[in-house]
């Protein structure tokens, strides 16, 4: 810092409020620090910005690295951070129980504030953590009074695909959901908010209830399809909780030469392949982009001092593509 400001000819202090981004920097001053700074490759220590107060880092927690709508939620993380001065550090979940030692990690890294994304850790911990260091979490509809929240309107959403379904004709409808015992705190988490609308709506009809609690992964969900296509009388249709459910289950009905009128496939979150014209998958835009820019927003908020708790919810979209068609007579019978 000395270096830069002898260069800059400004002060070591004019030098720290620069990088702080502190209150009361001239234009100039501004320029003439921003320009010593690039011609001797100065980098401030992240450590030692942290001592004096402000690490100038969001901590993002990820529930899976290789899931594609976790991705979209980054890139609205990252569009709104972007010209802040604020990084983003992230922290997977290495398994589906350990959301506390990813999110304590960002703790000791002394970030300035964390974005929890479907974190499988109970309300009672995370307003603990809420009180420790400024949290935004995404996905679990808790009601909490020290950290914010940003979901999306997943009752609404699984009613979007069962009235799509029903309106095609399909009665025989399966349900693919999460498996519970990944979860800590299950009357918050989003898949089990589906389940509870695709039970009520299939039970107000008079059709039999057939939801299936699997791992998250493409491969469960393609084994469990085929298990449902060797019954005697298979659904026609099929409700996945998830775009990564619904691929395993395409992968299974194609492997049977059915088309969507003999077994049509419904996901849920809009992952970017969804939309591909060999794909086409019916599916719910939960808009992750917007789920993540709100919470990099709600985010700096409480690092600049809010403390009233806020909820935002984005209001689902039913994707209608290829994969979901009118039910034929045969498969109806």
């Amino acid at each position: 810092m000395d270096d830069v400001a002898r260069t800059a000819g400004v002060s070591r202090a004019a030098v720290s409020k620069v990088i702080r981004d502190a209150y009361g920097v001239s234009d100039a001053m501004r320029e003439r620090v921003t320009a010593a700074i690039a011609d001797l490759g100065y980098r401030p220590r992240v450590a030692a910005r942290a001592m004096r107060g402000s690490s100038r880092t969001v901590g993002v927690q990820l529930p899976r690295v290789d899931n594609s709508f976790f991705a979209r939620i980054l890139v609205g993380v990252f569009d709104h951070l972007e010209g802040t001065g604020y990084q983003t550090i992230l922290a997977p979940m290495t398994h589906a129980a350990n959301g506390k030692a990813a999110l304590e990690s960002l703790v000791d890294r002394q970030v300035d504030g964390i974005i929890a994304v479907a974190p499988a850790v109970n309300q009672t911990w995370l307003e603990q953590l809420g009180l420790r260091v400024p949290l935004v979490q995404i996905g679990q509809h808790d009601d909490p009074e020290h950290y914010d929240v940003v979901t999306g309107d997943d009752e609404e959403g699984a009613r979007l695909v069962m009235t799509h379904l029903f309106d095609h004709g399909h009665r025989r409808i399966a349900h693919f959901t999460v498996d519970q015992r990944a979860l800590s705190d299950p009357p918050a988490d989003p898949h089990l908010a589906r389940t509870r609308v695709y039970d009520a709506m299939m039970k107000k009809r008079g059709y039999s209830v057939d939801t299936r609690a699997i791992p998250l992964t493409e491969d469960a969900a393609y084994a469990e399809t085929l298990a449902l296509l060797a019954l005697p009388e298979p659904p026609t249709a099929l409700f996945a909780g998830h775009d990564e459910l619904a691929l395993g289950a395409l992968r299974a009905s194609a492997e049977h030469g059915l088309g969507p009128d003999r077994f049509s496939v419904v996901g849920y979150d809009d992952v970017p392949i969804a939309s591909h014209p060999l794909i086409g998958l019916t599916t719910i835009d939960q808009f992750g982009e917007k789920m993540g820019f709100l919470a990099a927003s709600l985010v700096l908020e409480r690092i600049s001092g809010r403390t009233r708790p806020v909820h935002r919810q984005t209001d689902p979209v039913l994707r209608a593509r290829r994969s979901s068609a009118t039910a034929s007579a045969v498969a109806a019978r």
